[in-house]
């Protein structure tokens, strides 16, 4: 459409300016000003530049001053106006030029010559972009919008508003809203309210004819009423009334078809079901015949005397027997009836059980194997894992040697001593006591005022001293039993710590004991400010870590005894802890939270690994002397063995015990351990673990031990072994102690 304006546009310019060559009317109008007025040649060369550069430089949007108006002359109420050396111009849609008077004091009439498209009210694009029917996306990056008749650029109207200016706009005018930028032309136009409610309805959804509505009456193309004359009245073809060649080879091939049998006929379908006797074949010639170990169709117990109508006197039941039937289940019956005498055929009523025997006989036909398959005779003791004899494994302990008694209360824990002749045990009576292995006799009671949760012998055989946890302090207590020389150098190394002058900010307080508690084997003191369940050394005696019951990053503490300093080795919590243990070879802390057990490595500062025991909840720990194994016992009364390197999940799951694990732990030397329960036994189980890696380790319980009193519902709180021999010791809440040999 653009294009078709452009060349409409040049071809009403060539035929203006051709009529101006051609017409002397025109030409006498142009030179007569120069007779009247001497300055006349100029003003006629103005007007002439100023009529070719009009015509040269089609509108393009944009004047030579940049403003967005093309306007720059100001236009009378008749078209004209007069000023000294001035030309006034009336812009029409070819851009055709007026000349006015040249003078002040000379009038120079000239006829105005009528526009074509000055009458043009049609509702085509501006005509003065001559662009032509180019999308304008190919001049984004240009400063022009393409090219007029003469090939000069169309430049784009310059744009100098910013984002302040557009705002100013939107506030000031109202009718900013409806203002869209026309693309072709590059000026803002406004739309009517008659474009707007096009738009609205368009959006809608609706149509853009107000009046067009699409609900009207349908109107049928044809009518009702038959015509008497034909829509066509073309004579008939004569390929209507002639047989086709085609049709006929295509019913002849239809019947050598049907006669070759290639096509077969319909038939009507039988509506009647169809029943397929399954035990129909039976000779060993037929397809089911065939299968090997073929199974035929079940055969009905043929009829005794006890169905008979009159049965011998023998086959009727009696009182008792009849109650005994009514007792029984349907399956332990010997018959599903009661054998009943009649005097005659005729008497006899209706079966009852006639449509329930009929199921149960379809149900023999329709259930019974078709194949008869060997069943693979499996012996049950064949299933039950070959396990060693006990007696194979000994030496593990079998009864009762010695019984420690003297505490009043439970006794909650108990430690023995790294070469075996000591016996260090706490109570809820508020003592310590140490004890001779061999005889059972109480050597020493220290009374510390409050209940022993822990207690923990020091593992360095060159140390004499026994860590007991008692509220929210440990006491490092020097047992004086043994060798004197150990005893003093034990107290010399305690005394040769020096204490800083300016002591750092610990999570703990070391005390010093006071002259009377260094009497009774005190010798220092560990204060937390918070309940300690538990307390363990590391294997070389220098190092103990500490179980707090508080919520927090602060529930576990390891404490240093050659240098008297605390630290908490964790900044968060992931659960309430419930024991710790050190590696026996490794730098690695195992802590046991109620539903996992996390493996630290101490020097990396990194969690190693997450064991998942999947019980309700952990409540002991115990670490294999190898390090590749761990125990742990449970509340719901199990114990769980872990392989650190086999799984993360449990190698084996032991439900030996009836009621909560209080404790569990390894013998140092030989292959045994032993679980504490609430049921008041202690069960110990035979444990080799191979230097193989491929082999799995051998689990398997060797004795029960029992021996205490339930007290309070509280059986055995606390197992340990002798270091050297396979004897155990169990503490107990009927306040004993026990060794089993």
């Amino acid at each position: 459409m653009a294009g078709a304006q452009a060349e409409g546009f040049a071809a009403a310019c060539g035929a203006l300016s051709g009529k101006r060559a051609l017409d002397p009317d025109y030409e006498r109008q142009r030179q007569e000003p120069s007779l009247l007025c001497d300055s006349a040649p100029s003003h006629s060369d103005g007007i002439d530049s100023v009529l070719s550069d009009s015509e040269e430089s089609v509108f393009s949007g944009l004047e030579d001053s940049g403003s967005d108006s093309s306007e720059d002359y100001s236009e009378g109420e008749d078209g004209t106006s007069c000023d000294k050396g001035s030309v006034v111009m009336e812009e029409t849609s070819g851009e055709q030029v007026k000349a006015g008077p040249p003078c002040p004091t000379m009038e120079v009439t000239v006829t105005p010559r009528r526009d074509e498209y000055e009458e043009d009210s049609s509702d085509e694009e501006d005509i003065r972009n001559t662009v032509g029917n180019v999308p304008l996306a190919w001049y984004d990056d240009f400063p022009h919008v393409g090219y007029d008749l003469d090939g000069k650029r169309i430049y784009k109207p310059l744009r100098t508003r910013d984002e302040l200016d557009q705002f100013l706009d939107k506030m000031d005018d109202p009718d900013f809203w409806r203002t869209v930028q026309d693309r072709m032309t590059g000026h803002d136009l406004r739309l009517t309210d008659e474009q707007v409610a096009l738009v609205q309805r368009l959006q809608k959804g609706q149509f853009g004819d107000v009046n067009f509505n699409p609900y009207e009456p349908a109107v049928d193309f044809f009518s009702s009423d038959i015509m008497i004359h034909p829509v066509t009245n073309r004579p008939a073809d004569k390929r209507s009334f002639i047989p086709s060649l085609v049709e006929k080879e295509k019913v002849s091939r239809m019947v050598h078809a049907i006669k070759m049998g290639w096509i077969q006929p319909r038939r009507p379908r039988d509506t009647t079901p169809n029943f397929y006797d399954l035990w129909a074949q039976e000779d060993p010639n037929a397809v089911l015949g065939r299968h090997k170990m073929h199974v035929p169709a079940p055969k009905l117990a043929l009829p005794g005397h006890a169905e008979s109508y009159n049965p011998p006197p023998e086959y009727l039941p009696s009182e008792e027997e009849r109650l005994t039937w009514t007792q029984q289940e349907p399956s332990e019956r010997k018959h599903n009836f009661l054998p009943q005498k009649f005097l005659s055929l005729r008497a006899v009523p209706a079966y009852g059980r006639f449509i329930q025997e009929r199921f149960e006989r379809c149900l023999d036909l329709y259930l019974c194997p078709r194949q008869r398959k060997m069943r693979v005779n499996v012996d049950p003791e064949d299933l039950i894992p070959k396990l060693p004899r006990p007696r194979d494994l000994q030496p593990f302990p079998v009864c009762q040697a010695l019984v420690y008694r003297g505490h009043s209360d439970l006794v909650r824990c108990l430690s023995v001593s790294p070469g075996g002749q000591w016996l260090a045990s706490g109570s809820d009576d508020g003592s310590v006591r140490l004890w001779e292995v061999a005889t059972a006799r109480c050597m020493r009671t220290v009374h510390v005022g409050g209940v022993v949760k822990s207690i923990a012998w020091n593992p360095n055989s060159a140390i004499c001293l026994v860590a007991a946890a008692m509220d929210d302090a440990v006491l490092l207590l020097n047992p004086a039993l043994g060798d004197r020389l150990l005893v003093s150098s034990t107290d010399q190394l305690l005394d040769a710590v020096t204490t800083p002058v300016e002591p750092a900010l610990q999570p703990a307080r070391w005390l010093e004991a006071s002259g009377e508690e260094r009497l009774e084997g005190l010798r220092l003191r560990i204060c937390h400010g918070k309940p300690v369940t538990q307390v363990t050394w590391h294997g070389r005696g220098d190092y103990l870590a500490v179980v707090l019951a508080s919520p927090g990053h602060t529930q576990v503490l390891i404490h240093q005894l050659s240098r008297r300093r605390s630290q908490s080795p964790f900044r968060r919590s992931h659960g309430q802890v419930q024991r710790v243990a050190f590696h026996p070879t490794r730098p690695f802390l195992l802590v046991a939270s109620q539903r996992s057990v996390r493996v630290y490595h101490l020097l990396r500062q990194e969690l190693t690994k997450k064991l998942m025991p999947n019980c309700k909840w952990v409540s002991s720990l115990a670490v294999h002397p190898a390090g590749d194994n761990i125990i742990c016992g449970s509340y719901d009364s199990k114990l769980v063995w872990f392989d650190l390197d086999l799984s993360t999940k449990p190698y084996k799951v032991l439900r030996h015990h009836k009621k909560a694990l209080r404790a569990v732990a390894f013998h140092p030397r030989y292959p045994l351990f032993a679980s504490g329960s609430d049921d008041g036994s202690v069960i110990v189980c035979h444990g080799m673990v191979y230097n193989d890696l491929l082999q799995n380790p051998l689990l398997v319980p060797v004795k029960v031990l029992k021996g205490h009193v339930l007290t309070r519902e509280l059986g055995v709180l606390d197992v340990a072994f002798h270091p050297t021999q396979p004897w155990v010791f169990s503490s107990g809440a009927d306040g004993t102690i026990r060794l089993f040999s």
